[in-house]
């Protein structure tokens, strides 16, 4: 306490020594004036408040620019997201390099070289290059070419039955289609054509399977209805080598490398006679139809060709 207060005239305005006060002071406070020390303290202090809390409502502004820049952060999370998940459809790098020794009718025609694309397609490029250098136990080594089209020559690959099955038992070897069909699943969302003329291709699923048929069967002495699968799913074996474009093939096949060398055999391939296909017959039409067998039977022998086209010999280039 002050043992003598007196009070502090002044001839003119008070000079605060704080920063300029704020507009939003009382007019009354500019005015000349005389202000014990008390006043002069209060003074101080709502001054000191008013600029304390002027300083803390900037702090905030850009805590809201930030919550504006929110969606754009968003948007780029999910970018980044799409680029992990989506396909790369320009990831054609040859990783390895196979061979198939062609003859037809047991003479030799020539030799294709087809580059292998490991990581657009890892799990058909695993595949199909296991098949190559019998690495699986099984090989499309003295495997025949079953279909000559217009657009591509079909191989049969190794059959899910009989002593292939049983060596590739053995081995522990997996001929499940699952991994393709989702590769297949990943390279579908690509735009445009995937089977190009020159590129090689597993077939993964049929497009032509018709829908499984319901039936009634007795079970533990009941009488249930069930599906009947009508025709057999491929075992990604089978590999297809387009002579032109092929859009037709997007639909069940899988690219899996493109060929390199040899083309001018595969050309050649495409021109062995085959047998003809009859799917506009009215008789065939009506016997597929009412579901005879002979139309079944006949429809698998179109464009098989009537010369014996054999893979004599495959494996990996180093």
């Amino acid at each position: 306490m002050l043992q003598n207060p007196k009070i502090l005239q002044t001839s003119c305005c008070v000079k605060l020594p704080s920063p300029k006060l704020p507009p939003i002071l009382p007019p009354q406070l500019a005015q000349c004036c005389n202000f014990s020390r008390r006043e002069l303290t209060i003074l101080s202090n709502s001054s000191l408040l008013l600029l304390l809390s002027s300083n803390v409502v900037e702090p905030f502004i850009p805590k809201a620019r930030a919550e504006e820049s929110y969606p754009d952060t968003a948007r780029n999370d999910q970018q980044e997201e799409n680029k992990i998940t989506s396909p790369n459809c320009s990831n054609t790098y040859v990783t390895k390099r196979a061979f198939l020794d062609i003859s037809i009718d047991r003479q030799p025609v020539g030799r294709i070289v087809i580059g292998v694309y490991g990581e657009a397609a890892p799990a058909g490029a695993t595949r199909f290059s296991g098949l190559v250098s019998g690495a699986a136990g099984i090989s499309y080594r003295r495997k025949e070419f079953i279909k000559i089209m217009p657009n591509y020559v079909q191989h049969g690959g190794v059959r899910s039955f009989g002593v292939d099955a049983e060596l590739a038992q053995k081995t522990g070897s997996n001929l499940a289609v699952e991994r393709l069909i989702n590769e297949w699943e990943r390279e579908s969302k690509c735009a445009g054509i995937k089977n190009l003329a020159g590129t090689v291709s597993l077939i993964v699923r049929d497009p032509l399977k018709p829908p499984p048929k319901m039936k009634l069967i007795a079970r533990g002495g009941k009488l249930e209805i069930d599906e009947e699968q009508v025709g057999t799913d491929p075992n990604g074996t089978e590999f297809v080598i387009a002579t032109k474009d092929s859009p037709e093939l997007d639909a069940s096949n899988l690219v899996i490398g493109r060929v390199l060398e040899g083309m001018e055999v595969v050309e050649r391939l495409g021109q062995v006679k085959t047998v003809q296909e009859n799917t506009s017959s009215p008789y065939f039409k009506v016997a597929k139809l009412i579901g005879d067998k002979r139309a079944v039977v006949a429809e698998r022998g179109f464009n098989r060709p009537y010369s014996k086209v054999t893979v004599t010999n495959c494996g990996l280039m180093e």
